[in-house]
């Protein structure tokens, strides 16, 4: 006695049964295969960029910031380098105490040389301290001039504002700081007002009245990376100006969607293409 086996079905016959088409028995998804290009794209990216963050890494790629959050968590991918957040000081918030008023608390410049606004910050190296001061355009965000000291005192903040001057032939209408003694220094506002520009400063322990420079040294020590990797100051200092070079003409800012020099320079180009259809 012989037993009838079953016979096997085609795939025809068994694409019939799920009710699906036969093509779709070979269907092998997509998605895997480009989330994992998408993946060495963003490594690609984070390799020369080690702090950027999902929307950076989208504006670099041109892609969704959506998809590149997606694909960054799938595969686990973060930053190289990420800042540390700082609890504010609250104790004397808002208390007046300079001549001068914050200027630039209710305005929002259109334009390069509006406003510029100045600080320092310490950096540690080897068991001391030095200072870095800088002068930001707060439309372009460029950073226009920078000094390195071994301590702070007027002359730190001085030579940032020196070099500054002599990379534009357009005054700003406002220097803004906070009040330290560094820029309650006759030397300080002197030079400002002979210039006719107008002095600038927070409110007492209101560091976010300068919340850009602030803003810009949080993420410029993580583009710099550990100050101590370096054996000398010397070697601290190049490394210091490349990466102000990085941020001013490499760095995409989130706000302006590219770096302060491309903006600025879209800008002067935006401005002649107006000039030059007026004259037509």
């Amino acid at each position: 006695m012989t037993l009838d086996m079953p016979k096997p079905n085609t795939k025809t016959q068994l694409a019939r049964d799920l009710g699906i088409s036969r093509s779709m028995l070979y269907y092998q998804p997509k998605q895997p295969k480009i989330d994992e290009a998408v993946k060495e794209e963003i490594k690609a990216v984070l390799k020369d960029n080690h702090s950027y963050g999902h929307k950076r890494i989208a504006l670099a790629l041109e892609y969704n910031k959506k998809r590149i959050l997606r694909v960054m968590k799938k595969f686990g991918l973060k930053p190289y380098k990420r800042r540390i957040m700082r609890l504010r000081k609250k104790a004397d918030e808002g208390k007046p105490s300079a001549p001068f008023l914050n200027l630039i608390e209710n305005i929002c410049p259109i334009k390069p040389n509006e406003i510029w606004v100045s600080d320092f910050t310490p950096i540690p190296f080897h068991q001391r301290l030095i200072y870095l001061s800088t002068i930001l355009d707060l439309f372009t965000r460029e950073v226009l001039g920078w000094h390195i000291l071994t301590n702070h005192p007027k002359e730190l903040v001085l030579e940032a504002l020196y070099q500054a001057l002599t990379k534009t032939t357009q005054l700003p209408e406002i220097i803004h700081s906070d009040q330290g003694s560094e820029y309650d220094s006759h030397a300080w506002t002197n030079l400002i007002q002979g210039l006719g520009i107008k002095v600038s400063m927070s409110r007492k322990a209101s560091p976010w009245e300068n919340g850009h420079q602030e803003s810009f040294y949080s993420q410029f020590k993580v583009d710099l990376g550990n100050p101590n990797q370096y054996e000398t100051l010397g070697e601290l200092i190049e490394a210091i100006h490349q990466a102000i070079y990085y941020y001013n003409y490499q760095r995409i800012h989130t706000k302006l969607k590219m770096s302060p020099i491309q903006f600025k320079e879209q800008f002067y180009l935006k401005v002649q293409s107006r000039n030059i259809a007026q004259v037509v």
